[in-house]
């Protein structure tokens, strides 16, 4: 059976922030909460799938959020070019999230339909939902779709031996999950479905919702997945640098598939 490594890119943090913008009815809204923003690499042998790409310093200029290094300098550690990705997992086209996809020019995105519909939809008059994305990144997916270098899915999809998608919803209406298998068992790489440990294991949901009903019962769709709990690996938590080892000298990488330190 195949394994892979996993590895935790942080690209940008947010420390101006409080329990207000990460929780639904917090007792303590008032109160500091910094946030970390990753993408990530699965490597095995010459093979490489990128999960998400982050965004740019343009996206960083428009939306006042300083990022700590271009997403395409997080992969160079590795040796891999731009040009080299062939495949990318796009959990949902949330700007952090898909702010990059025109980094990666020559990748085939793996994605949810009802992400792609609902991006481009009739919910996008609403400002609220409209919020988190911006129209540039989605019509880099829509021309990518033109170019013939989108495969969508409709639930659950194998991506490669080892590695599938599951669609969680609830934060965005095709928000999906990545399982892998490593040498620690069954990962699940969560992105946005639980940005925080918190928001699963005490089943608090996040402010930015499509459909709070689809994120409660993705909490427990993702652990699921999972071989063990310490093997859902939240979206933006601070905690994943303390809980995984550092990768030994490459900035700003963690190390997820030997699994959690004791």
């Amino acid at each position: 059976m195949s394994e892979w490594e996993v590895f935790a890119l942080r690209y940008a943090d947010r420390n101006a922030r409080v329990r207000a913008d990460s929780f639904l009815f917090d007792d303590d809204h008032s109160a500091p909460h910094p946030m970390d923003y990753f993408m990530w690499l699965l490597r095995q042998g010459e093979r490489a799938i990128l999960v998400d790409t982050g965004y740019d310093e343009v996206e960083a200029t428009r939306r006042d959020r300083p990022i700590l290094m271009d997403p395409r300098a997080a992969l160079e550690p590795f040796g891999l070019m731009p040009d080299a990705i062939d495949t990318v997992i796009v959990t949902h086209l949330h700007y952090d999230h898909a702010g990059g996809l025109h980094l990666f020019p020559n990748a085939t995105l793996h994605m949810q339909a009802a992400e792609m519909a609902y991006a481009t939809g009739p919910c996008m008059c609403h400002d609220t939902l409209r919020m988190p994305f911006t129209g540039d990144h989605v019509c880099e997916a829509v021309k990518r779709l033109y170019r013939g270098r989108v495969v969508f899915a409709d639930g659950d999809a194998q991506i490669a031996d080892g590695v599938t998608v599951h669609r969680i919803g609830g934060h965005s209406r095709g928000l999906q999950a990545v399982r892998v298998r490593t040498q620690a068992g069954w990962l699940c790489l969560a992105s946005d479905a639980a940005h925080f440990y918190e928001n699963f294991e005490a089943g608090k949901p996040f402010p930015i919702v499509a459909d709070v009903s689809e994120m409660l019962d993705g909490f427990a769709t993702i652990q699921r997945l999972a071989s063990s709990p310490g093997l859902v690996i939240p979206g933006h938590d601070p905690l994943v640098r303390v809980r995984f080892p550092a990768e030994a000298g490459l900035p700003e990488t963690w190390r997820l598939s030997s699994g959690p330190q004791s």
